[in-house]
C-alpha cells in the first residue's frame, strides 16, 4: 500500500514540474515513507510521482513508477493483487523477463499482454492506479471493486492553463499552484447530512473522486473523461438474487468458510511482520479465527478498550484471542488520549468528516503499527452479511408500518414528540431495568422522524442520515440537491436488499473504508479487508436472505451463515452479545473535556465570520445539548469537524460557489 499523484496539462511544465510533482508527493509521505519515485515527461506533458510502503519485494525491484518491460506503459499503483502469483502463472505464455516478485510488476506485464480492463478483470486485491501509455498518450485511472483505495481527480485552471490533477489524497493535490480551492456548496450539504462527504464530489470545486470498480481514461486531446464501470456492485446484486445458491444450508456454509479461508490465506501474503484487529465481535473474530487456522505460529491480534463499559469490547476480544491462541496486545484508553486525537483529524481526514469513531481506529491502528506493518480488519461483514439494526428495522417493522396510512403514521410521529427527549428520558429513568433506557427520548424523536416515511428509500435516508436531516436550513450557501446518496433503481430485489445495495455503494465506500483508510495510512499501516474479495461478495449475493437475516422466536438473527462459520472455530457464548459500536463517549465529551474547544469553534462571532453555517440554529443546538435536554452529538460533530477543518485551511480558500 502506497500514495501517488500526478498531473497532465502542458501548463504545468511552464516552471519546474519536477520541482511541483515533488512537492505533492512530500504530501503523502505517511501512505510511503519508504521511498519515493518520480516520472515526469515534458513532452507528454505527464507526471507521476510515487510514495512507497514496502509490503511486497522490498527491493528496489519493486520501486515505482515502473515501466512496462514493453516500456509502452507507465504505472503508479497503491494497493495489494493478492492473486498476483496466479497471474504471473497465467502469463507464462508471454515469456516475460520478471525484474523482481511485485504486484506492479505483475499488472504491467498483464497491461501488456492483455490490455488493462482484462487485466483488472483477472485481479483479485484493492487498489487505486494512474496508468500513463507512452503509445496513445492516454492517463488511466482505476479503482477496485469495492473502493477500498482512495483517487481524486479533476481539471483545474481554463484554457490552455488548465491542468488534470489526480491522486491518493486532497492534500497532495493542493500543493499544485493551478488547485482552486473553494468549497463545493453541494459537498458541505451532503457532509452535513450525512457526516461524509457522499457520492463522487469532494469537498473542493471541481474536484470528484473516481467511483469503485470504474476506469477512467483521459488526454490532452480528449479532455472530457471517460468512464468505464467494469464490476457494480448493483449487477452483482440483481444477479445473485436471480441465480441463488441452490444447496443445503450445510453446503452453503461448508462453501462460505471454504471461499473465507481462501480470501483470508491470499491476504496474509507480506514480506513485512502481518496482524489483526480483534473487537470480539462476529466480524473480526471469523477472520482472526481463519487466519489463525492456517498460521504455525500465533497471530498477532490488537483491540483497544475504554474504561466506560458502554463503548468497551476490549474484554470479549480477549476473551476469543485466549481462546484462539493469538499473541494478543490491547490497548486501555485515557480520554486524553482520544482527546489528543481530535486536532489530528483535519489533516488527517483531509476533508470533513464526521464519523466519531475515525477517533479509536486511529488509536487502534497506532498501537498496532508499533508491531506490523499490515493487519487484516472485519469491515464489511455487516454490508455483506445483513448486521445492521437497520436491515431488522426493515424486515420485521416496515412490511407492518407501511400499511398504515401516511397520516396516522405522522399523527403518531407528533405524538411521540409532544414531550422532549429530556422528559422521556427522566421517565424512563423510573422504570425497571432503567440502564436499558439511556438516551430512549433521543431514540424515540429519531423513530418519528422516519414514521412518515412514504417509500423504503426514505426510511433509509432516515435512518442513515445522522447529520442535519435539511442541510437547506443549516447553511447560508445555496444547494441544489435535497438527497445525496446514490439511489439507483434495483428492480427485483427485497427493501432490505434493497438496503444492503445502498450501503454498498454509500456507507461502506463513503464512511467506513474511508474512515479506515485514512486513519491507518496516517501512520504508515497497511489494512485489508477479508469480506470485500470480491467473489465473497458474490457469493454472498447469491445467498437467500433466510441465510443471513434468519427469524427465530426471539426476532431475527443477524448474519446467520457467517455465524455458522465462526462457531466452528469459537465457542457461540464467547460471542452472543448485544451489539457495541465502535465508539466514542462523544455526548459526555462535549459536555465536559471538549467544552471549551467547541465553544471556540461554535461561537456566534466565529460562525457569522465565517459565514457559511447559520449561527442561530448552531447555538440552538449546542445551547440544548450543553443543557442535557437534547443529545446533538451527531448534528454538533458535523459542524465541528467543519470549523476545524475550515480552520486549518490555508487563506487561498474561496467561498462556496
Amino acid at each position: 500500500m502506497c500514495g501517488f499523484v500526478g498531473f497532465l496539462g502542458n501548463s504545468g511544465f511552464k516552471n519546474d514540474p519536477d520541482f511541483f510533482i515533488r512537492r505533492m508527493s512530500d504530501k503523502l509521505f505517511h501512505r510511503g515513507p519508504d521511498a519515493e519515485g518520480v516520472y515526469v515527461d515534458t513532452n507528454s506533458g505527464i507526471a507521476l510521482a510515487h510514495r512507497r510502503l514496502a509490503i511486497l519485494d522490498l527491493s528496489p525491484a519493486g520501486t515505482q513508477p515502473m515501466v512496462s518491460s514493453s516500456g509502452r506503459y507507465v504505472l503508479t499503483f497503491n494497493g495489494e493483487i493478492y492473486n498476483h502469483d496466479l497471474c504471473r502463472f497465467d502469463l507464462i505464455k508471454s515469456a516475460v523477463k520478471w525484474r523482481g516478485h511485485s504486484d506492479t510488476e505483475t499488472l504491467l506485464a498483464g497491461f501488456d499482454a492483455w490490455g488493462i480492463e482484462n487485466t483488472i478483470q483477472k485481479c483479485i486485491g484493492m487498489f487505486a492506479f494512474a496508468v500513463w501509455d507512452k503509445h496513445t498518450n492516454t492517463l488511466t485511472l482505476g479503482r477496485d471493486r469495492l473502493g477500498e483505495k482512495p483517487l481524486y481527480y479533476g481539471w483545474q485552471g481554463k484554457g490552455s492553463e488548465a491542468v488534470f490533477l489526480f491522486g491518493s489524497e486532497l492534500k497532495a493535490l493542493r500543493v499544485h499552484p493551478a488547485f482552486d480551492a473553494s468549497i463545493c456548496s453541494d459537498a458541505l450539504a451532503s457532509f452535513m447530512q450525512n457526516m461524509v462527504v457522499a457520492g463522487f464530489r469532494s469537498i473542493f470545486k471541481g474536484i470528484y473522486k473516481v467511483a469503485p470498480g470504474t476506469l477512467l481514461t483521459v488526454s490532452l486531446k480528449s479532455p472530457e473523461p471517460v468512464v468505464n464501470r467494469y464490476w457494480s456492485i448493483e449487477d452483482v446484486a440483481t444477479q445473485g438474487v436471480k441465480q441463488p445458491f441452490e444447496g443445503t444450508e450445510s453446503e452453503a456454509v461448508d462453501a462460505l468458510e471454504d471461499l473465507l479461508k481462501d480470501a483470508v490465506g491470499q491476504q496474509m501474503m507480506a514480506d513485512v511482520p502481518l496482524g489483526a484487529f480483534l473487537s470480539g465481535g462476529v466480524d473480526s473474530s471469523t477472520i482472526v479465527a481463519l487466519m489463525q487456522a492456517q498460521s504455525s505460529r500465533p497471530v498477532k491480534t490488537f483491540s483497544i478498550g475504554f474504561a466506560e463499559e458502554a463503548f468497551n469490547e476490549a474484554e470479549h476480544a480477549k476473551a476469543v484471542a485466549n481462546h484462539l491462541g493469538t499473541d494478543h496486545t490491547e490497548l486501555y484508553v485515557t480520554p486524553q488520549q482520544a482527546l489528543d486525537v481530535i486536532p489530528r483529524l483535519p489533516s488527517l481526514y483531509d476533508e470533513p468528516f464526521a464519523d466519531s469513531s475515525q477517533i479509536p481506529t486511529f488509536l487502534v491502528s497506532q498501537m498496532t503499527r508499533q508491531h506490523v506493518t499490515v493487519a487484516l480488519s472485519g469491515d464489511a461483514g455487516d454490508e455483506i452479511f445483513a448486521g445492521y439494526n437497520r436491515y431488522q428495522i426493515s424486515a420485521s417493522l416496515w412490511p407492518r408500518l407501511s400499511k398504515v396510512p401516511g397520516p396516522l403514521r405522522q399523527a403518531a410521529a407528533w405524538g411521540l414528540t409532544r414531550f422532549s427527549p429530556a422528559t422521556l428520558n427522566r421517565l424512563a429513568g423510573h422504570l425497571p431495568g432503567s440502564g436499558r433506557w439511556a438516551g430512549v427520548g433521543d431514540k424515540l424523536h429519531k423513530g418519528a422522524s422516519v414514521m412518515s416515511a412514504d417509500s423504503i428509500d426514505a426510511l433509509y435516508q432516515g435512518l442513515v442520515a445522522t447529520g442535519w436531516p435539511e442541510p437547506r436550513k443549516l447553511l447560508n450557501v445555496p444547494v441544489s440537491h435535497g438527497h445525496f446518496l446514490q439511489m439507483p433503481e434495483l428492480l427485483g430485489l427485497s427493501d432490505v436488499q434493497r438496503m444492503m445495495v445502498l450501503d454498498g455503494l454509500n456507507y461502506l465506500p463513503d464512511d467506513i473504508l474511508t474512515k479506515v483508510d485514512r486513519a491507518a495510512m496516517g501512520v504508515s499501516l497497511e489494512t485489508r479487508v477479508p469480506f470485500l474479495d470480491h467473489r465473497v461478495v458474490e457469493f454472498a449475493w447469491r445467498l437467500p436472505m433466510a441465510y443471513k437475516l434468519r427469524p427465530t422466536q426471539n426476532g431475527l438473527v443477524t448474519k446467520w451463515a457467517l455465524r455458522q462459520v465462526l462457531y466452528r472455530h469459537v465457542p457461540q457464548a464467547l460471542i452472543e452479545r448485544p451489539k457495541v459500536g465502535f465508539g466514542v463517549p462523544l455526548e459526555q465529551w462535549l459536555r465536559g473535556p471538549l467544552r471549551e474547544w467547541a465553544e471556540d469553534l461554535l461561537s456566534p462571532a466565529r460562525l457569522k465570520r465565517d459565514g457559511y453555517l447559520n449561527s442561530g440554529l448552531v447555538r440552538q443546538k449546542w445551547t440544548e445539548h450543553l443543557s442535557g435536554r437534547r443529545n446533538h452529538q451527531h448534528a454538533l460533530w458535523c459542524v465541528l469537524m467543519f470549523q476545524a477543518w475550515l480552520s486549518k485551511q490555508s487563506t487561498m480558500m474561496g467561498k462556496p460557489v
